[in-house]
């Protein structure tokens, strides 16, 4: 009797034992709802984003041409002035005088070539009737040949007297916008040192200069020989600008100017393109970007910016293989045009891609494809307001 009670407990614990081994375990969660789309082929531009610097097309530093004291600015800084306009007023007086003294020097020597002339003319006679001797004769015509180099010479001293003092009236040299003016009235100019007065700055056209690196220019060499970008002739080459508030310079510019040679200290070579500004938005000095339409790719790659994970050891996608494994694909991007990214390697035509649903796919693991129309899970409760009621 006292051992009843112990048979009966054992007896209930294997009644529980075998109850315990006959529950099923819990089934496996369904593979993830992901949404895809089919990598495919088509042409599409060959964008190319650089940093740039814009550039007046003509720019001329208008120096002091002779000494002496400004007198007066005739122009307006900060307008539009037209070639050969007045810009500042040098005291001419010293200069003037100066030319006076060689005006009177030329007409004396214009006068001893005169007397020299006239006394040729009188030995023409006596040397014929040999009234005088030859070497007389010969002394006069070698004094009126001095005389007429003097006159020579006193006439080119009249000249450079003159330009000089024309430069002291300082005229613009180009058309376009003049700068602030450097001196004041009253500020003593040098030839010698060339005195910077001012500069002038066309700006309509411009220019925007930029550069691109040697391996990138190898690289567009190859993908032009293997037949993977179509590019036009140089002069062809479109470009778009990018301001500084991140909007886009209304006209398009392109390429004029490209370097044939490599710089050394940077590696790269040199390009130029030219834009219209009328309005005056690109202003000499300013930073821009630059986005070169460097030709069509004709079997090109766009994929969702989304669908790309960019990290420092590159660039990846999200790949549905056969039975719907995924499988994580490296990727070489190219630029961005829009939302989405250039593939340039990694991706074949034909092939799936994960663009929604990225954050429950795991590489080797099946998904689910959503069906076409349909977000996934995961994107819906993203999309899902805050204050919208739980189902």
């Amino acid at each position: 009797m006292i051992r009843l009670p112990l048979v009966r407990n054992k007896a209930a614990l294997a009644a529980l034992l075998l109850a315990g081994c006959t529950q099923q375990a819990p089934p496996a969660p369904p593979p993830p709802e992901v949404k895809v789309i089919t990598v495919q082929a088509r042409p599409i531009t060959n964008v190319i984003e650089l940093p740039a610097r814009v550039q007046a097309i003509r720019t001329a530093e208008v120096r002091a041409r002779v000494d002496g004291i400004v007198q007066r600015r005739v122009y307006e800084e900060g307008s539009d002035v037209r070639a050969n306009a007045t810009l500042f007023q040098i005291d001419p007086r010293e200069l003037r005088a100066n030319l006076s003294g060689m005006e009177a020097t030329l007409a004396r020597a214009k006068a001893t070539a005169a007397n020299a002339a006239q006394d040729i003319a009188r030995y023409k006679g006596l040397i014929a009737d040999q009234a005088i001797s030859k070497q007389e004769y010969d002394s006069a015509i070698a004094r009126l040949r001095t005389a007429e180099a003097d006159v020579a010479q006193a006439q080119a001293q009249v000249d450079a007297a003159r330009l000089s003092l024309s430069y002291t009236s300082v005229t613009a040299p180009i058309s376009g916008r003049a700068g602030r003016a450097v001196v004041t009235e009253g500020a003593l100019v040098s030839a010698a040192s060339g005195t910077l007065l001012t500069t002038i700055e066309q700006l309509d056209p411009i220019y925007v200069n930029f550069s691109q690196s040697s391996s990138d220019l190898l690289r567009i060499r190859q993908d032009m020989t293997s037949g993977k970008l179509d590019l036009p002739s140089l002069g062809r080459v479109a470009v778009n600008l990018i301001l500084e508030d991140g909007s886009t310079y209304g006209p398009t510019g392109h390429i004029n100017f490209l370097d044939l040679a490599i710089d050394q200290e940077t590696g790269s070579a040199a390009l130029r393109a030219e834009f219209p500004n009328p309005g005056r938005v690109l202003l000499p000095g300013q930073f821009v970007r630059a986005r070169v339409m460097a030709g069509t790719l004709p079997d090109g790659v766009l994929i969702p910016q989304r669908a790309v994970k960019v990290t420092q050891q590159g660039s990846s996608v999200l790949v549905v293989g056969e039975k719907n494994v995924v499988e994580a694909r490296p990727v070489k991007v190219g630029d961005l045009q829009g939302d989405s990214w250039v593939i340039r390697e990694g991706l074949k035509p034909g092939e799936r891609i994960i663009v929604d649903g990225l954050q429950k796919a795991q590489p080797g693991q099946p998904v689910t494809i959503a069906p076409a129309g349909k977000q996934p899970p995961s994107a819906q409760k993203a999309a899902q307001p805050k204050n919208a009621p739980a189902k």
